[in-house]
């Protein structure tokens, strides 16, 4: 099949087209630097002609409320525009856990309203919420900094690796659309202060991580297992935290 990624060059949507590729599928990268802009138009209906299958892995250049909800609904509307025109039989797209459950946070707000245009696209659909990945414990711990001390929620996060959601993606991907939500995660439990304390000492960052319950995670409050999957039918991933934090600090043969 012919399967055009959007977002094709990013962190997990590289690791997309070199699993369909992988797998026999015609994948290609689309970004803006390949002259496919959604925002505009630009290129996307030519780099749709012919193609089965759509993978929405994009994200917003800036996460300011307006601007974010700005990109998700109007790319999101090109998008299945233009692939009702192309005649498109699968759109798949990236999501976030919980989304629905924080609607402080305009991001989260987005997203669900992209997770709407979709579903009353008309176009045949699969939505895959993931949990946080790995990779942003960095981020999260400096987005919370303050004179060398990050505080984080202490409510529950199950994160995954991007590798992780690759695969995941890669897979719903290439198979019928299941017309509805995927949830995946990882295999463990951590309180959002205990995964960004254990990624920092990793990486022998000696910030000083403290648990708070009132600490927001991107303008949001945290109370119980809102970033966690609980839907029937979630898929978990066997990666560990520690595995993935080994894996990043060996040496490169």
């Amino acid at each position: 099949m012919k399967i055009v990624v959007i977002g094709g060059t990013g962190l997990i949507g590289s690791k997309v087209v070199e699993h369909l590729a992988e797998h026999g599928h015609e994948a290609v990268a689309a970004s803006p630097n390949s002259g496919v802009n959604t925002i505009t138009g630009e290129g996307v209906a030519d780099v749709l002609a012919g193609a089965n299958v759509v993978v929405d892995v994009s994200n917003s250049p800036s996460f300011a409320d307006d601007d974010v909800l700005a990109f998700f609904t109007t790319s999101t509307s090109n998008l299945l525009a233009a692939e009702r025109e192309a005649g498109v039989t699968h759109h798949v797209a990236l999501s976030i856990v919980g989304a629905e459950l924080l609607p402080a946070s305009g991001y989260l707000r987005a997203k669900v309203a992209q997770e709407r245009l979709i579903e009353e696209s008309g176009v045949p659909f699969s939505i895959v919420r993931a949990t946080q990945f790995f990779e942003f414990a960095g981020r999260i711990a400096d987005e919370a900094t303050v004179d060398g001390v990050a505080r984080l929620s202490t409510g529950l996060m199950q994160p995954i690796a991007a590798a992780d959601v690759s695969a995941a993606v890669a897979r719903v991907a290439a198979g019928d659309p299941i017309n509805g939500t995927l949830e995946i995660g990882g295999p463990e439990r951590f309180g959002q202060d205990e995964f960004v304390r254990v990624g920092l000492t990793a990486k022998g960052d000696s910030r000083t991580v403290i648990g708070d319950p009132e600490a927001p995670y991107f303008g949001t409050k945290l109370t119980g297992t809102e970033l966690v999957p609980t839907s029937d039918g979630a898929e978990l991933s066997t990666t560990t935290f520690a595995e993935w934090l080994a894996a990043q600090s060996a040496p490169v043969k």
